[in-house]
């Protein structure tokens, strides 16, 4: 029972992973003492209530006691003022006994703060093991808000769609479309559980996409991150359609451009490069990603931004759809340098092989990069 009623804790956080960005998606069951579920929720909207207080809201509208009931949850409760009240206090003023949670929550404003509020009033607390199954599955749901409270940066995912060859375009730029529809929709869910997707300037010069979440249903359209180190985004573009933030990362003033874009609603970050004049600083954009609570990016970029990005390290996984088709010559996923050993190449290890529709879904990670 303890096992289903943590693994129940996860569902309700995974229905709720598209809406919660920049907060980690949280469950939450309430059991009585004769062991009767009376209550359960997850996280709402930015702004909105935590797992726990709708819980407990569910409880109260159905006229069920939670005195001396457990609370089973996916994360520490919080025990800060930020954009809502403490969740332990609320746990604690409804009389819970118990506290199962999966995590210690990695927010330094929290970090065990909570757990020891709870302790404090007399609640019992149970953490499980970070090996446990379902500690797994909550860490990996939330794996970009773990990033950013550790690594002090997003977890970042390159999606990529290659025929069976490895290739993403024709020589001549054809690309549209190499897998098929229901790859394309599974790739706007990943695009839906994003804080951000991320692009570079060569794509938005050649395709003029909108890159926003259309082939699915969403509340939320994640933000949209340019890397234009010339600043030669056009202030015409069909991304300027989409209402969300706008982010572009640039080399160079050039005030003219920087003046119409901002009149479109871009906000413009300068960061060059100290190493590459000319160049935006990729690893110094993370980290103002992360500021900007940026969990998860999702990059959806050409093979030099790509290339680049893998090179520096600052890619995680691949979402790679691969087509049952053989393109010959064409575009390769990332432009990368010639290596004179196999030592030297990049290794990663896969997640998941499913098939979507006729093509095939990859989630293949870096080596050790969740180890934090």
């Amino acid at each position: 029972m303890h096992l289903s009623l943590l693994q129940r804790t996860y569902e309700l956080a995974a229905s709720a992973k598209v809406v919660t960005p920049p907060n980690p998606a949280v469950g939450c069951v309430l059991v009585d003492d004769s062991g009767v579920v009376v209550g359960e929720g997850h996280t709402q909207p930015v702004g909105g209530p935590h797992a726990e207080i709708m819980a407990l809201r569910d409880a109260q509208a159905k006229g069920h006691a939670t005195a001396n009931a457990t609370a089973y949850v996916t994360l520490e409760p919080c025990s800060h003022h930020g954009r809502t009240g403490p969740c332990c206090d609320a746990l604690i003023a409804a009389g819970i006994k118990r506290v199962v949670a999966t995590h210690t929550d990695p927010n330094p404003l929290v970090s065990g703060q909570g757990f020891a509020r709870l302790r404090a009033a007399g609640v019992q607390v149970d953490v499980l093991p970070p090996d446990a199954p379902v500690a797994v599955q909550a860490r990996e749901l939330n794996i970009g808000f773990f990033s950013r409270m550790v690594r002090k940066r997003p977890w970042v995912r390159a999606k990529m769609a290659s025929s069976l060859d490895g290739k993403t375009a024709l020589t001549n730029g054809a690309s549209q479309w190499i897998t098929s529809p229901a790859a394309r929709a599974d790739g706007h869910l990943w695009r839906a559980r994003s804080c951000a997707v991320l692009t570079g300037i060569g794509t938005i010069l050649a395709d003029n996409p909108r890159l926003d979440v259309r082939e699915v249903t969403t509340s939320r359209q994640p933000h949209l991150v340019i890397v234009d180190a010339a600043l030669q985004t056009p202030a015409h573009a069909a991304l300027f359609d989409i209402p969300r933030q706008v982010l572009i990362y640039t080399a160079t003033p050039e005030p003219t451009a920087r003046q119409a874009l901002q009149a479109r609603g871009a906000t413009i970050i300068d960061l060059p490069s100290p190493a590459a004049p000319g160049r935006v600083d990729l690893a110094a954009m993370m980290q103002d990603l992360a500021r900007r609570e940026m969990n998860e990016i999702h990059v959806e970029a050409g093979r030099g931004l790509m290339g680049a990005m893998l090179q520096a390290g600052l890619v995680d996984d691949m979402l790679l759809y691969i087509a049952p088709k053989l393109l010959g010559p064409g575009m390769e996923l990332a432009h990368l340098p010639p290596l004179s050993t196999l030592d030297d190449a990049i290794s990663l290890q896969f997640q998941s092989v499913e098939r979507v529709g006729a093509d095939l879904r990859i989630v293949a990670r870096l080596l050790n990069h969740d180890r934090f």
